[in-house]
């Protein structure tokens, strides 16, 4: 049985201007493939409205279309004006909806000390549906909503990814998609994330295994300097993904690090918590950004202390400890170095465990001995010390975020029980 075939519509003139890079899309691919929908086709268009609403009768030709942005409150915004167009429904006033964002709109006119009357009219506009439609309420003040053609079930969300995330379930759970998915059969979906190997030798090691097929499709994508892997299983072969999985994984057992969605500074910190440690960082050449990924996980506070960002010398002596003469004999950028500063760090901070990191991240600055992407890091803690030097390709922007992702793999490496 082939499977119901969702269109994606994404709109915005920054994404088609590339001033922002559209997650939209691969979102809602990858949640209509694991409802057992066939995700046809991917586009991004403007804000012109011609543009918009030719995409739109396009779309509108698949089971299912899936469409983000134009749901403000400002002229640009048509989505709504122009799916009721193409579905040849008229515009309506929602009285429950208008309610809702007129509630969350005089909160922001208290707020901005501005009178109502200003957000009146993008009230109105955004509580305006098609006849038909069903409203999923609202993310922010932009409204969800689902509309089923009789051809087509339409779910057009807000452009935002975290309001458009915030109201995927309820048009998953409304009633026209749940009709169309009632006639899906659910593939299943397997993770596995690599560190420390190339994507050509997992696209080899996958061949070698047999490659895909028989109703398992396997995607490879290099992504934040990790490879990750992911096994599209469809129901009956789960015992031709198994035999795959454990073919593909006897040669790359060594460089997986991960089953699921969790990141890698997720790992570190769980695994913080379990062990009741406590984590600092001492940062040169990548100037926090271990700490700003280490930060961007809710809860962090629990076992993250802080961080000392030396960029100069005199920083790395102050604040962490380092010897002028261990700076003047090695070098900033040096092991020697490296090691004193997770020891500083661990020592200022009070901390169980510390990593730094140091290094040459370009474009100037590189010698013969100490090229550009030369790179040294640390990790000190209960169990002993674990050092790194690597040398790094790209420019000064690659340089940082890889030494910043290897940082935390270097942390993940450290705090695993031996084996």
């Amino acid at each position: 049985m082939s499977r119901p075939r969702a269109a994606i519509v994404v709109t915005g003139s920054e994404l088609v201007r590339g001033e922002r890079a559209d997650l939209n899309g691969p979102f809602y691919a990858r949640e209509a493939l694991l409802l057992g929908l066939d995700p046809a086709s991917l586009t991004i268009v403007g804000d012109d409205a011609g543009d918009l609403e030719a995409a739109l009768r396009e779309g509108f030709r698949s089971d299912v279309c899936l469409v983000s942005g134009g749901l403000g409150p400002t002229h640009d915004d048509r989505t709504i004006e122009l799916v009721a167009r193409v579905a040849g429904r008229p515009l309506e006033l929602d009285p429950a909806l208008e309610r809702e964002i007129e509630q969350v709109s005089r909160r922001f006119a208290e707020r901005m000390k501005r009178e109502y009357a200003d957000f009146a009219p993008g009230v109105t506009k955004q509580a305006t549906l098609p006849e038909g439609a069903v409203s999923l309420g609202i993310a922010g003040t932009a409204p969800g909503v689902v509309l089923d053609t009789g051809s087509c079930v339409v779910v057009v969300l807000p452009g935002p990814p975290g309001e458009l995330q915030q109201l995927w379930p309820r048009a998953v759970a409304s009633g026209p998609l749940q009709r169309v998915l009632a006639l899906t059969t659910r593939p299943t979906r397997r993770v596995l994330r690599f560190y420390g190997v190339s994507e050509s030798l997992v696209a080899k090691a996958l061949a070698d295994a047999g490659g895909d097929g028989d109703g398992v499709e396997v995607t490879i994508c290099a992504r934040e300097f990790e490879i990750h892997v992911d096994l599209i299983v469809e129901p009956g072969a789960d015992a031709r993904a198994d035999a795959l999985q454990k073919a593909f994984l006897e040669p790359l057992k060594q460089f997986l690090f991960g089953r699921d969605e969790r990141s890698v500074q997720e790992l570190v910190l769980q695994s913080l918590r379990e062990q009741g440690r406590t984590l600092g960082t001492a940062e040169s050449c990548t100037g926090g950004i271990v700490a700003a990924r280490l930060t961007s996980v809710g809860g962090a506070s629990d076992v993250f202390r802080g961080s000392i960002v030396a960029y100069g010398n005199e920083i790395k002596t102050g604040a962490l400890g380092v010897p002028d003469s261990l700076l003047a004999e090695h070098g900033a950028v040096s092991a020697e170095v490296a090691a004193s500063m997770a020891h500083g760090a661990r020592e200022r901070l009070g901390v169980d465990v510390a990593v730094s990191v140091t290094g040459v991240a370009g474009p100037a600055g590189g010698t013969p001995e100490k090229p550009v992407g030369l790179v040294f890091l640390h990790v000190v803690g209960p169990t002993g010390d674990l050092s790194l030097r690597i040398e790094l390709p790209g420019d000064r922007h690659l340089v940082r975020a890889r030494s910043a992702v290897t940082a935390l793999h270097l942390l993940r490496r450290s705090l695993e029980p031996p084996v």
